[in-house]
C-alpha cells in the first residue's frame, strides 16, 4: 500500500474517517452522534488504522474539511488533523466543505447547478452556487433562504440543493427547477479523493498558521446577573 491519505470531516452532524489509497477509498469509520464527535474522533482514527492496518510510513498527508460549518465540530476536526500530520511529518491539506458537498451532490444527480446548503441555525445556511464542473458561481454566504434567494440560477436550469440546510429550504423555494438532496452529506469517503488532487498538485497548509473557515463569527451566550 503507498500514497494513502487519511481524511477526516467533523463539519456538520456526521463525523467520519478515510483512508484513500490515491482517489481509491480504502475504508472509512462513521459516528452519526454529533455529540461524540470530540471523545470518538480519536478513537476512530485508531480504529480506520488499525482495521486498515497500514504503515504511518506511507501515509503521504492528512486531510481535513474546513468548512464553513460547526464551530464546534470545526475546530476539533483541524486540530487533530494539525497534530497527526505533526506527528507523521507529512503536509496537511484542507478541503472546502462547501465544494466537497457540490461534488458529492454531482454523484447523487445531474444537474446544471449545484449548491450545497449547511445548517448555521434558524433559517440560515452556509451556501454557495457552482456550475455542472464544480467551477463556483456564487460567492460562500451565510443567509437567511428566501423564495428569491437562488432565483438567478433555478431560472437558467436544473439546481441540485444539497445538505443538511435542504430540508428546511425545500419548504421556502418551491421552484420546479430545484431538486433537493438533504440526504446527502459531507463524507470523509469522499474528501479523500479530492485531497489526494490537491496533494498531487502541491496544495497543502501551513501547519502551524492554518485555521477552520468558519463563514461568520461564534457567539457565545452569556447569561446576564439579575
Amino acid at each position: 500500500m503507498k500514497e494513502c491519505i487519511v481524511s477526516i470531516e467533523t463539519a456538520t452532524t456526521v463525523c467520519s474517517v478515510a483512508l484513500h489509497q490515491g482517489t481509491e477509498l480504502i475504508h472509512v469509520v462513521r459516528e452519526e452522534n454529533p455529540r461524540q464527535a470530540a471523545s470518538r474522533l480519536a478513537v476512530m482514527i485508531d480504529e480506520l488504522l488499525h482495521q486498515t492496518a497500514v504503515a504511518s510510513d506511507v501515509i503521504k498527508a492528512v486531510a481535513v474539511s474546513s468548512g464553513p460549518g460547526s464551530y464546534t465540530g470545526l475546530r476539533i476536526g483541524v486540530a487533530t488533523a494539525k497534530g497527526l500530520a505533526m506527528a507523521w511529518q507529512v503536509p496537511l491539506i484542507a478541503v472546502d466543505t462547501l465544494h466537497l458537498l457540490a461534488s458529492q451532490g454531482k454523484e447523487w444527480q445531474a444537474a446544471d447547478f449545484y449548491c450545497p446548503l449547511i445548517d448555521a441555525r434558524r433559517m440560515e445556511v452556509y451556501a454557495q452556487v457552482f456550475d455542472h464542473r464544480l467551477m463556483p458561481q456564487s460567492n460562500k454566504q451565510a443567509l437567511e433562504v428566501s423564495p428569491t434567494s437562488f432565483g438567478p440560477w433555478l431560472e437558467k436550469g436544473k439546481v441540485a440543493f444539497v445538505g443538511n440546510g435542504a430540508a428546511k429550504s425545500a419548504s421556502v423555494v418551491t421552484h420546479p427547477n430545484a431538486v433537493w438532496l438533504a440526504e446527502v452529506k459531507p463524507e470523509a469517503g469522499s474528501l479523500g479523493a479530492l485531497a489526494y488532487q490537491k496533494w498531487k498538485e502541491g496544495q497543502v497548509e501551513d501547519i502551524f498558521s492554518f485555521e477552520p473557515f468558519y463563514l461568520k463569527e461564534f457567539l457565545v451566550k452569556t447569561k446576564t446577573r439579575k
